[in-house]
């Protein structure tokens, strides 16, 4: 069984702490192609700025197996400057504007520090606390001197911490799906053919993963994300029986969500090979929300597709937790079940 330790940590570190909202995802791209270049047999970037990557198998045509993750994460734009340090933004992704009045947020490639502003409680009036404060009242201040341009990502300036079993940063989706991935890579089974896409472009509608999954037409695929976990206590303080997903239960295979149903053969593979190796896993609960699975089952002639995620709380929020042990069983999961494909998974 593969493990984390401190060199898998402090790449993941180093993923969360970049910058890459959809768009310009150039920071995390960066990372990635240090990391994969000494172990793929073929590397390129394509039109869109996706990383896509191979490590050949042995054999006479292997299975050729395609995972996904993607590079980007939600954040900001600047639309506009109001002069003074304050600067016009929308939002990239889906962020909820409950999460963003007095946060601390880094704008543009060299991550100047601002503030998202708005009127304060003092001033606001009866009416206007009834309503959440919608991001055209808020602004972001770089200070006087503080300088942006029209188009520059703006994100969360939460760092990447540690704390006990848990992993808390910002950009967890999918930061933790890219640091798998690449750790994947370098443990590659020589029975299949790995394709690897460091998508681009998945929170603003699946781009990145449309290119690659018709660049490499393969057997089948895997979407490794992050998804979000509802596994907090109901409101009323009694158990909550309704988590779709719970932090330290394993990596959650989808059986279907918003906009996929994962093919039910891959979805039994993975259960299966879960329980003969004693790896912990849960079935994330069909709903809401999908993955770079739906734009690669489409592709081409179409593609058995499967998702696998680690789950963690508060997503698209300035800190989102994740547990260590969720993030090694699914690289585990996913390792051991590569080195046990064949053809005759994806037979009709």
């Amino acid at each position: 069984m593969l493990s984390i330790s401190k060199p898998q940590i402090n790449l993941l570190e180093k993923l969360c702490n970049a910058m890459s909202v959809s768009g310009d995802e150039g920071e995390v791209r960066r990372i990635v192609l240090e990391e994969v270049k000494p172990y793929a047999d073929e590397v390129k970037v394509d039109a869109l700025g996706s990383v896509l990557a191979r490590k050949n198998g042995t054999g006479k045509k292997p299975l050729r197996v395609l995972l996904d993750a993607h590079m980007d994460e939600v954040g900001f734009m600047i639309v506009a400057d109001d002069g003074e340090g304050f600067f016009q933004f929308e939002t990239v992704g889906g962020i909820d504007p409950r999460h963003l009045a007095g946060k601390q947020v880094i704008v543009g490639k060299d991550h100047k520090v601002g503030v998202i502003g708005a009127k304060p409680i003092h001033l606001t009036t009866p009416e206007e606390r009834q309503h959440i404060i919608e991001v055209d009242a808020m602004r972001i201040d770089l200070g006087p001197e503080g300088k942006a341009n029209v188009g520059d990502r703006a994100t969360f300036a939460t760092k990447f911490k540690i704390a006990g079993p848990s992993i808390l940063s910002k950009s967890i989706d999918d930061r933790i799906g890219v640091a798998i991935l690449i750790e994947l890579l370098k443990n590659a089974p020589k029975n299949i053919e790995l394709c690897l896409s460091f998508s681009v472009q998945e929170e603003i509608g699946l781009r990145g993963a449309k290119v690659a999954g018709y660049y490499f037409n393969p057997d089948l695929a895997i979407a490794v994300d992050s998804t979000p976990s509802r596994d907090l206590p109901d409101f009323d303080g009694h158990e909550n029986y309704t988590y779709n997903t719970k932090l330290g239960l394993g990596p959650a295979i989808y059986m279907a969500n918003s906009s996929t149903i994962d093919d039910p053969r891959l979805v039994k593979f993975l259960e299966e090979t879960a329980v003969k190796n004693k790896i912990p896993y849960q079935f994330r609960q069909p709903g809401g929300g999908g993955t770079n699975a739906r734009a690669i089952q489409q592709s081409r002639a179409g593609v058995p597709v499967v998702s696998v995620s680690v789950p963690h709380r508060y997503t698209h929020s300035p800190i989102s937790i994740s547990r260590m042990d969720d993030w090694k069983n699914t690289l585990n999961l996913l390792h051991t079940a590569l080195k046990n494909m064949s053809h005759e998974l994806v037979k009709r």
